[in-house]
């Protein structure tokens, strides 16, 4: 009966716990990520405004004027009405670069919410595999602590009894107590995850353990955020062709046909009167001389790309040191966790000898706590090491110019 009790209850704790891909899939949810994606659609958007801008314009009009004095030109009233059609037919190529240009942007917020969407993962992976490391740290304390309080019991029978000293009592005190402020400190950093993984997810996470990444064989790639630079030096150059699109000569198509409805008092001027005209334009626009204006705006414009272009250039041959980085750190976690299981086993080795040396009086507590404690810390660091070695797979993955959440299994 009581066995079916502690299952009911912990059965919401196992359906509600997170593992790192549930974790990772809220986070990319939350709402910074939405907010970029809305700053996405509204390039996008822009981008559908401006091609609309570039289609025929169709346009109406009225008007009803009163004279004092009427003449051949003007009537004693008049009412009038015009539809207009115009058609920019050619704009010295401006319309065609301003495309790219808004196509660059939207390939450049893309990549910049891929970037933003890694960086979250990223993020997320090392919250995950901090508070996992926690945990483990914590249940070694806990084991310290219980070794340390077994032997203090231990030795207050033996005080009674005069086979030991206050002092030797006092360093068992002093230990245990030290093991519970660091257990105090642990619970903390525990807590401090669990409401850093809130403000990411924007919920209350309680998490699982037996998630883990995978490293791709796969040739690595620009990084998001070096392809959102190159789109953005690629925009810069867009815009700067564009302003030397002003010098250019422009031709645009306009038909308007207008409807007259004039009331002369005059009958002569009634009669030659017409009611209706239509009239088409072919117009030419070239700007000759402009003071150079053009020409400084195009030099400001191509300033800022050749800025760009270097900005590029150094951040893509930092990324190249960044991946040699983080796959040399990814080899050294691999042997970290070689050595951390070697030492474990040295330390507990060593542990048994000396606890059985220490409660048959062989040995004094100083080398029995000093062992204690290299057997915690070694069990610490081997639990360090392999949540260590996750979080350098993601950052190799990452620096791969892969999608970091596309590799947690």
């Amino acid at each position: 009966m009581i066995k079916k009790v502690m299952l009911a209850l912990s059965l919401p704790i196992l359906l509600f716990s997170e593992d790192l891909n549930d974790l990772i899939n809220m986070s990319l949810k939350n709402k910074n990520i939405m907010a970029t994606e809305k700053n996405v659609e509204s390039v996008q958007d822009e981008y559908k405004s401006v091609k609309k801008g570039y289609l025929p314009n169709v346009s109406v009009g009225a008007a009803y004027t009163d004279v004092d004095r009427e003449t051949s030109s003007y009537a004693n009233n008049s009412m009038n009405a015009y539809v207009d059609i115009s058609y920019s037919l050619y704009d010295g190529g401006k319309k065609d670069l301003t495309y790219k240009s808004y196509e660059s942007q939207i390939n450049a917020s893309k990549e910049e919410l891929n970037t933003l969407k890694n960086e979250v993962s990223l993020d997320v992976i090392n919250h995950y595999f901090n508070y996992l490391t926690y945990v483990s740290q914590k249940e070694a304390k806990i084991t310290q602590i219980e070794q340390l309080t077994a032997q203090y019991q231990r030795l207050s029978k033996f005080l009674d009894a005069g086979a030991t000293t206050i002092d030797e009592l006092d360093r068992i005190m002093s230990n245990l107590e030290s093991a519970k402020v660091e257990l105090h400190e642990l619970d903390l950093n525990i807590e401090t995850v669990l409401h850093e993984l809130e403000y990411i997810t924007g919920k209350r996470v309680d998490i699982s353990n037996g998630s883990y990444l995978e490293v791709s064989s796969e040739e690595g790639e620009l990084r998001n955020d070096i392809k959102t630079l190159e789109y953005e030096a690629k925009t810069k150059f867009l815009d700067a062709k564009t302003v030397k699109t002003d010098n250019m000569p422009k031709v645009s198509l306009d038909n308007t046909y207008s409807y007259y409805d004039y009331n002369y008092n005059s009958s002569t001027y009634q009669n030659s009167a017409i009611d209706h005209q239509n009239v088409f334009s072919v117009n030419l626009k070239w700007d000759l001389f402009d003071f150079g204006s053009t020409k400084a705006a195009y030099d400001s414009k191509h300033k800022s790309f050749l800025s760009s272009k270097s900005k590029l250039e150094y951040e893509k041959n930092k990324a190249s040191i960044d991946l040699n980085l983080a796959i040399k750190s990814y080899e050294i976690a691999k042997l970290k966790i070689k050595s951390a299981n070697a030492a474990l086993r040295a330390a507990v080795s060593t542990y048994d000898v000396v606890k059985n040396k220490y409660e048959n009086g062989l040995v004094d507590n100083v080398s029995y706590l000093e062992a204690l404690s290299d057997k915690s810390d070694a069990q610490s660091a081997l639990s360090s090491a392999k949540y260590n070695l996750e979080v350098r797979k993601a950052n190799v993955m990452y620096q791969k110019g892969k999608n970091v959440w596309e590799y947690v299994k």
